[in-house]
């Protein structure tokens, strides 16, 4: 990938024009290719695949095409930042990060009521007007499909659909003006790792004089590990299409505790290429907590212990309430430790926002401070105005709000410090509102405002929020001392594929019908949403429910803070905290025994081979990570062309 001679160019109308168009075609094709072709979500996670792949595309053969024909042509490296960072936060967005979560539950309540759940009576009645379509044919056509040739009503959703961009604006400002205060802490005081950045930053790497291609590239230890998933996983998309080839079996399964306790033994590439850029301790800690979790589940189900209350989905997924409620102690803690440890830091932030410190320099940061703590404190006050709209009562509004930023923030440190691409929180906003207020305080219609925000607070596999501080991280990493012009660009791809994705997903819906789509998002989540709802209002949780909850919390939040205290203070200490917040989650069902695999490579390599033999092994390992992201993706376009249906080729998690 040749330089052009002159002065390195950033911020330029070709950066903002590819990423733009880049990040459109994402918040398109994911939603197309989940919804239409049961493809793997390229956008599910913190690992935003499909800007990966992309990107691989455009450094590898685009970009040297056209410094080849021209070096003029050639995009600088500061140019891709620009493009790569708006592809991962547009990434954030269509399907899991938020829209195919949205969109398919606002009628939810009024398409899948029926006199045997009562929701016409239990629920509706909370619902403002303008939340939700109102128009009952709108409604049945959105999951039914529409006639042929007759338009989408997009006057039924334009109300919900302002409102709703007013919401989601507000929290991506919250988070985005968030990680822009922390950057400085986390990237060049804590010099975190990063580790989901290192596979961009090879491919960003200068090129040799004379060559057309970067390091990276011409690799044959790379491509070696490209070749393994790629070869692999090619035959599920072979065997689709032709029976008689046999598909490699990467999947099993172990039962534990008479049955009752499931342990999934997945191989996944990336899984295995990332845990290798991570800490040894970090990884061994991933992997342990997980199987911690498991045991402390099965043993409380052996012995019959429950606490009051049921297991809720996104909580624990189904396992033990009480572990899950540890993961919302762990989490608050380990924000909490963050947060202190940048005290220092924080302090001349806001010094520096009320004009007290003018010695502090913020002209390098996406925002100044002073504009970003407006930023946040303006946009938590119109997320808490928003959400008392909608029927919360406004005493609660408080205890949510800090319960969900709690988790974003957790959940990004999570992917800064252990570049975990495949994760999610063991406890979510709604539900341990409702757990720990109990449903006395919310009453039916806060009930009903607290169910809503599943759309944007739950299914939390990826964020704007991570998106944004790893696009920070990268323009640090390349040397681009002027980042305000970055925050343009986030903003620019969120605002792009809030628009592409809701249009696309509405057009899929009224062209097919959605309940023939996919099941999950216009079934499942739905029915899960409205389900939670009608539950907490059927049977009130009072103190003899909501007690236990806070001691497993409590409990957690000690864990957490032993391991914390051990680790700082206690010399040799082996035990990483990190996985005990995420350790008992569907996710990492899926993913901790790749982790332990990358784990175990990284030690004997280290051990037997030295940090040269670590270093020469590094193409290997990221081979791995996009030769499974690269037979997805071309496999996908095969489908495309073809037309085949449920061709799915697996990433990190289903």
């Amino acid at each position: 990938m040749p330089m052009p001679a002159a002065a390195p160019r950033t911020y330029t109308v070709r950066a903002f024009a590819l990423g733009a168009l880049l990040a459109g075609f994402l918040a398109f094709a994911c939603p197309y290719t989940v919804l239409v072709h049961h493809a793997a979500g390229m956008d599910a996670d913190f690992i935003t695949a499909g800007a990966v792949f992309l990107f691989f595309l455009a450094t590898g053969a685009g970009n040297a095409l056209l410094g080849r024909v021209r070096p003029a042509w050639g995009l600088g490296r500061e140019e891709l930042v620009v493009v790569y960072t708006m592809m991962v936060v547009a990434s954030a967005i269509p399907t899991w990060g938020l829209m195919a979560n949205l969109l398919p539950v606002l009628p939810g309540a009024y398409y899948y009521a029926t006199p045997e759940n009562n929701w016409a009576q239990l629920i509706q009645p909370h619902i403002p007007e303008w939340l939700v379509p109102q128009d009952p044919l709108a409604i049945k056509q959105f999951y039914e499909g529409a006639p042929a040739g007759e338009p989408i009503p997009w006057q039924a959703w334009a109300l919900p659909l302002a409102a709703w961009t007013v919401l989601v604006l507000a929290v991506y400002a919250v988070m985005v003006s968030l990680m822009a205060i922390i950057r400085r802490q986390w990237v060049e005081h804590e010099r975190l790792v990063f580790p989901l950045t290192q596979l961009p930053l090879e491919m960003l790497r200068p090129t040799e004089p004379g060559r057309a291609l970067a390091p990276f590239f011409r690799s044959p230890l790379m491509w070696a590990g490209f070749a393994l998933p790629f070869l692999l996983l090619s035959t599920h998309g072979l065997h689709y299409y032709f029976a008689y080839v046999p598909a490699a079996q990467i999947y099993g399964q172990l039962f534990l505790f008479r049955n009752t306790t499931l342990l999934r033994l997945f191989l996944s590439f990336p899984v295995i290429g990332f845990t290798y850029f991570i800490n040894l301790d970090i990884a061994f800690s991933l992997w342990f907590f997980h199987l911690v979790a498991r045991l402390q589940s099965g043993l409380f189900g052996l012995v019959g212990f429950e606490i009051p209350g049921h297991s809720e989905t996104f909580a624990g997924d189904g396992n033990s309430p009480a572990v899950a409620s540890q993961g919302m102690g762990s989490m608050a803690v380990l924000v909490a430790f963050c947060l202190y440890n940048a005290r220092h830091h924080l302090a001349l932030v806001c010094r520096k926002a009320w004009g007290r410190a003018p010695e502090v320099d913020d002209r390098s940061e996406p925002l100044p401070y002073r504009a970003a703590v407006w930023a946040l404190l303006g946009g938590l006050a119109a997320i808490a105005l928003w959400l008392w709209a909608s029927g919360m009562p406004i005493g609660a509004v408080p205890f949510f709000l800090a319960a969900a930023f709690v988790v974003f923030f957790g959940l990004a440190r999570i992917v800064a410090e252990g570049g975990v691409g495949f994760c999610r929180a063991q406890m979510v906003a709604p539900v341990f509102t409702a757990y720990g207020l109990g449903s006395q305080l919310l009453g039916p219609a806060g009930l009903t405002s607290l169910g809503l925000t599943y759309t944007w607070a739950v299914d939390i596999r990826t964020t704007v929020m991570a998106s944004a501080i790893n696009g920070m991280k990268l323009a640090d990493a390349v040397g681009i001392g002027r980042t305000r012009p970055l925050l343009l660009a986030i903003g620019l791809a969120a605002i792009i594929a809030l628009a592409t994705s809701a249009a696309t997903t509405l057009w899929l819906a009224y062209t097919y019908g959605g309940i023939n789509l996919q099941g999950w998002f216009f079934g499942g989540m739905p029915n899960t949403v409205f389900g939670f709802v009608a539950d907490k209002i059927n049977n009130p949780l009072d103190a003899r429910v909501t007690g236990p909850r806070w001691a497993f919390t409590g409990i957690g939040a000690l864990a957490m803070g032993l391991l914390m205290y051990a680790r700082q203070r206690l010399p040799g200490w082996p035990l990483h905290y990190l996985g005990l917040p995420i350790g008992d989650t569907w996710v990492m069902s899926w993913v901790w025994f790749s982790i332990l695999l990358g784990w175990l490579f990284k030690l004997c390599i280290l051990k037997y081979g030295g940090l040269r033999a670590y270093r020469a092994g590094r193409p290997f390992f990221l081979g791995l990570i996009i030769g499974q992201i690269s037979c997805a993706g071309f496999w996908m376009i095969v489908d495309a062309c073809t037309g085949a249906v449920g061709n799915y080729i697996q990433i990190g998690v289903p």
